[in-house]
């Protein structure tokens, strides 16, 4: 209900006047225009592409954060060494790093992926790490008892323990990533919603960007929602 009653709201000032549609254009202007850019602008393939680069970057990220992650969380020491490196890099800004990406891997597909990876990798060790350490201590101390090896203690203690939280941690940061597409997809790009978006920023066509952001934001939610409920259907047992 109040999603619509501000939907009504935005409706209702928009029409009446009170702010100019070049600067915002009511919902169903907005729809409108999403609709056509459907069928006359290739906006699902747009989609698709910013889609692939989302996970593509995503997944290199979880791939190293996760491992990484529980050696910082694990292994005191590691910690030490690496967590000073990530604090410093995690608060760098991305768009800062465009020039540096360009050089590094050109103006392809590289570069975009890096600065996808680059807004969520960083972010994604640190919470990975977190959630080693609230493991309780009394399940490795019980897994000692019985004789388990360190590396057999992390697989078979520290893992399942960690793995509810991890899920929705990765959740989160894949959410953190969808934030960098704009930034990424600005660079030598001509596909994707971030292109879409800021080719209509260029021309003052403030239905379209409203439009590709919304796209973004659908999306978004869609995946948000199916990572809940496997996040349900995989730990229910767990009291929320």
């Amino acid at each position: 209900m109040s999603t619509l009653a501000l939907l009504l709201a935005w409706e209702t000032i928009a029409r009446m006047g009170a702010v100019s549609e070049k600067f915002l254009p009511p919902p169903s202007l907005v729809l409108t225009t999403l609709w056509s850019m459907i069928f006359e602008r290739d906006l699902l393939y747009h989609a698709g592409v910013s889609t692939l680069r989302v996970w593509a970057a995503f997944l290199i990220a979880a791939a190293l954060a996760v491992p990484v992650g529980i050696l910082m969380g694990s292994f005191r020491w590691i910690g030490a060494a690496l967590e000073p490196v990530v604090d410093f890099i995690r608060y760098l800004p991305v768009p800062a790093l465009v020039p540096l990406s360009i050089i590094w891997f050109g103006v392809g597909e590289g570069t975009k992926i890096f600065l996808l990876w680059l807004g969520t990798f960083f972010q994604l060790v640190l919470l990975v790490a977190d959630d080693v350490r609230r493991v309780p201590p009394e399940f490795h101390e019980t897994a000692m008892t019985v004789g388990a090896p360190g590396w057999r203690r992390l697989t078979d203690v520290s893992l399942p323990s960690m793995l509810p939280t991890l899920v929705d941690n990765m959740r989160i940061t894949l959410g953190w990533c969808w934030t960098y597409l704009i930034i990424a997809e600005i660079v030598a790009a001509n596909s994707g919603l971030g292109f879409v978006i800021w080719q209509a920023r260029r021309f003052f066509q403030t239905p379209e960007v409203m439009a590709g952001v919304v796209t973004i934001g659908i999306i978004g939610l869609a995946t948000d929602q199916i990572v809940r409920a496997l996040h349900r259907r995989w730990f229910g047992y767990l009291v929320r």
